[in-house]
């Protein structure tokens, strides 16, 4: 497959449709088009873990991960949402492009057992911060993952929270990278929200799972 330039992945990602009712309990966002851009075409460019690949997108949402795992060459892309309504959003957009090598399973990203161990060459992931009444929730996805992939686990946590990642890496006994650090803007999507959007800073993480102990 041709390689996208970044701009241009970015663009295609603009034109995706978003959540229609994001729920809270969920901590639903879209990631934006441009954090999508930036980390996949990173993904590709510097590791070349999306072409020709099997990849998984855990709490896959509206499907910009995957959609842009697709854009950048991946054979197979299969996302995992807890959310009905969501997933519904996903097909329509990957109907919309005509993508016949993206699929979207309804899914607890924590309850998917022995089922899909070791399945995927990459797994991705823009997990809830864990911030709104699911304390953690962030770590678990990153431990889902690990169990999925056979290369490599990508990322989004925020920059605060970064000691206490890399300890768990440790006790994983994967090697944890942070590949970059970037502004996360989030737009105002809830009542409770004082600000038009916000900006938060968040890490990109690496996780090297091919000598993962299993």
């Amino acid at each position: 497959m041709a390689r996208l330039k970044r701009k241009n992945l970015e663009e295609f990602l603009q034109g995706l449709d978003g959540f229609e009712n994001p729920k809270v309990q969920l901590e639903q966002y879209c990631t934006p088009a441009h954090i999508a851009s930036c980390v996949l075409y990173n993904i590709q460019a510097r590791y070349d873990d999306l072409d020709g690949k099997l990849v998984g997108d855990l709490g896959c949402g509206c499907g910009m991960l995957s959609i842009g795992a697709f854009l950048l060459g991946s054979s197979l892309t299969i996302g995992f949402e807890l959310d009905p309504e969501a997933l519904n959003v996903f097909h329509s957009n990957i109907t919309e492009m005509e993508i016949p090598t993206i699929d979207g399973i309804q899914e607890n990203v924590l309850s998917l057992g022995q089922k899909w161990e070791n399945v995927f060459d990459t797994v991705i992931t823009n997990p809830p911060f864990g911030t709104k009444n699911n304390p953690g929730l962030d770590i678990l996805f990153i431990k889902a993952g690990i169990h999925l992939a056979t290369n490599a686990v990508y990322s989004l946590h925020k920059t605060s929270t970064r000691e206490y990642i890399s300890k768990k890496a440790k006790d994983w006994h994967v090697k944890g990278q942070v590949v970059a650090e970037l502004k996360y803007n989030i737009e105002s999507s809830y009542k409770f929200h004082k600000y038009q959007s916000k900006d938060i800073q968040v890490d990109f993480w690496r996780f090297a799972v091919d000598g993962k102990e299993t």
